[in-house]
């Protein structure tokens, strides 16, 4: 039954706060016995040029004592959350029944922890955080006088610590371990590398500097969660307020916030905005961590999708950082509650029967109790064309790379050799309202419904191969290479302010033999052109999925998006085609 909308901002906060935290419900299995005992605490903690508190519960196994010490789990909520929520208070739960010392805390700035919300900083977020594990290592007790002696050391001062949590609540562990070496193994679930991209993408190869196509939905009502904070949690903490302008956010969020729903980038804003989402974000700071780290992404999540993930990957593993990645199911987009069979399902707590809950266990096990544990291969993924739950996962040593060539020819086909290529050019114009459509990013979160992917003709270009002979798996992020012909954007696109390059959208259609068109779980490339009289590289947001025997791809690059901001001001694009000069789109496919 669909949930009834909320009408109220704060209702509507609460009711997106709820869903977005609800994957981290790690209610224990009945085979997880341990008791323990719960004492709230408290903590103040300096965060940045703030002082504040910080509200935590401590989950205490039985037989945990300063004779028989326990490695430690610490986590927190993710956006809108708090500790008292069902997913945070279950991480502490399903740890300390697995012998773990677990802390689990309201993030600053939520529940009734004090302070801004500062977006996972590592300066304010991370070094609160790792004032808790000063806590863990008995070097300071909490607010009460209580005091944590029963937790293994590796030495004065350092405890075994894990860490995990999802979206907000993994974020948080890198910003920890960048500036807190004491911690030992992370977790991060369905989180970013890098808020520029999360939330104004721009997947033009090479444009880090060029800003993307605002993804309003989905930061505005992050936004409206965090302003609306001090309704939801009513305090007099002098910590949590910062202005009337911008009640609960540090200055610069509100600031970056309000740049991107201006729809302007003039150069000195734009370098603000990009160099604040940067500072924030793992990008930014990732050389700085070596703490093991199993990172877990979900394949449908189009506010942090498996790019991110990816990234963060490719970062940690080329610095000798000990990594691993899986790719589940579920994201933010969907699945949150429900995942599918067989899949972690943390509200069920399922850890020792799922593949990724015991691909965590595993890894607390190898790390925090330095047991001889295998944790299993470097990459995983889920297979949703797979039946037996006990097999949708597939393994290899690292993401694919694109290795299957396809052409954009000048009829519409998409084609496997240059010399199939069909001299020609199409035109496409984009209106000033948008005139395609990926999703409604939050009617999933708060019980809308949301129509089907469409794009309105006239407004797009489409090119579409044959009939499969037999089935494609695709494995990873597709690339495009174009070029493009549009006046319009030549004449406006060196102006003072970036929105006067051209934008459009790049997406991948599985269409079966009736017809019927899926872009796998909604995702879309957005792309502000940096140079439309230059060829350019699109990476697409990485995928996992099958293509069957007799259904046909299709490329498509289209105008507008609903979710996103777009064009300023009407620019048609053409697109020309020669068998020695065309577009030219690389998959990664694979055989598993």
């Amino acid at each position: 039954m669909p949930r009834r909308v909320p009408r109220s901002r704060a209702a509507l906060a609460a009711a997106l706060g709820a869903a977005l935290t609800a994957p981290l419900a790690l209610t224990a299995p009945a085979a997880a016995t341990t008791a323990y005992t719960v004492t709230p605490l408290t903590f103040t903690v300096r965060a940045g040029d703030r002082t504040c508190t910080v509200d935590a519960d401590l989950y205490r196994p039985a037989g945990a004592d300063r004779d028989h010490p326990a490695p430690a789990v610490l986590g927190t909520n993710g956006f809108g959350g708090s500790k008292d929520d069902g997913s945070t208070d279950a991480i502490g739960k399903a740890f300390a029944q697995r012998g773990y010392v677990s802390l689990v805390y309201s993030g600053l700035g939520f529940g009734k922890s004090g302070c801004l919300i500062s977006l996972d900083d590592p300066e304010t977020d991370g070094r609160a955080a790792a004032q808790l594990v000063d806590f863990l290592a008995g070097k300071r007790t909490a607010d009460d006088g209580t005091r944590a002696d029963y937790v293994t050391l590796d030495g004065a001062g350092d405890p075994r610590v894990g860490m995990i949590g999802g979206s907000y609540g993994g974020a948080v562990q890198l910003a920890t371990a960048a500036v807190d070496r004491r911690v030992d193994a992370l977790v991060p679930v369905i989180t970013w590398n890098d808020l520029a991209y999360s939330l104004d993408p721009n997947n033009a190869v090479g444009a880090r500097r060029v800003p993307g196509a605002f993804k309003w939905q989905w930061t505005n009502g992050f936004y409206l969660m965090g302003e609306g904070q001090p309704l939801l949690q009513p305090s007099l903490d002098p910590s949590r307020i910062n202005s009337l302008a911008c009640l609960h956010f540090v200055t610069q969020a509100c600031q970056t916030v309000r740049t991107l729903n201006s729809g302007r980038y003039p150069a000195d804003r734009t370098d603000q905005l990009l160099d604040y989402a940067h500072s924030v974000s793992p990008a930014s700071y990732l050389h700085r961590v070596r703490t093991p780290t199993l990172l877990v992404q979900g394949q449908a999540d189009s506010l942090f999708n498996l790019n991110e993930a990816t990234a963060t990957y490719r970062t940690l593993k080329a610095q000798g950082t000990p990594v691993k990645m899986i790719w589940q199911a579920w994201g933010h987009s969907g699945g949150l509650t429900d995942p599918a069979a067989g899949e972690l399902n943390l509200g069920q707590g399922n850890l020792e029967t799922s593949y990724v809950g015991r691909r965590v266990l595993a890894w607390f096990d190898r790390h925090l109790r330095h047991r001889p544990t295998d944790t299993g291969p470097a990459f995983a993924y889920y297979r949703d064309w797979i039946s037996d739950p006990d097999d949708t996962y597939a393994t290899a040593d690292a993401p694919p790379a694109p290795t299957s060539t396809l052409y954009l020819s000048g009829d519409g086909k998409l084609v496997d050799n240059r010399t199939k290529v069909t001299r020609g050019s199409r035109t496409y114009t984009n209106w000033l309202l948008p005139s395609s459509h990926s999703e409604s990013s939050l009617a999933g979160l708060i019980g809308l419904p949301d129509p089907a992917p469409y794009d309105t003709p006239g407004t797009h270009l489409a090119w579409t191969g044959e009939p499969l002979t037999r089935p494609l798996t695709v494995v990873g992020a597709p690339r495009v290479t174009l070029k493009v012909v549009s006046p319009a954007a030549e004449r406006t696109q060196n102006s003072d302010d970036a929105a006067d390059k051209l934008v459009l959208f790049a997406k991948l259609y599985d269409v079966a033999p009736d017809g019927t068109k899926t872009l796998v779980h909604r995702l879309v490339a957005p792309v502000r052109v940096p140079d439309v009289t230059e060829r350019f590289t699109v990476t697409l947001p990485g995928i996992v999925h099958r293509y069957p025997q007799g259904h046909r791809l299709r490329f498509v690059i289209a105008a507008s998006d609903g979710a996103y901001f777009g064009n300023r001001g009407v620019k048609p694009v053409t697109v020309v085609s020669a068998p020695d000069d065309t577009g030219v789109l690389r998959l990664p496919v694979t055989g598993g």
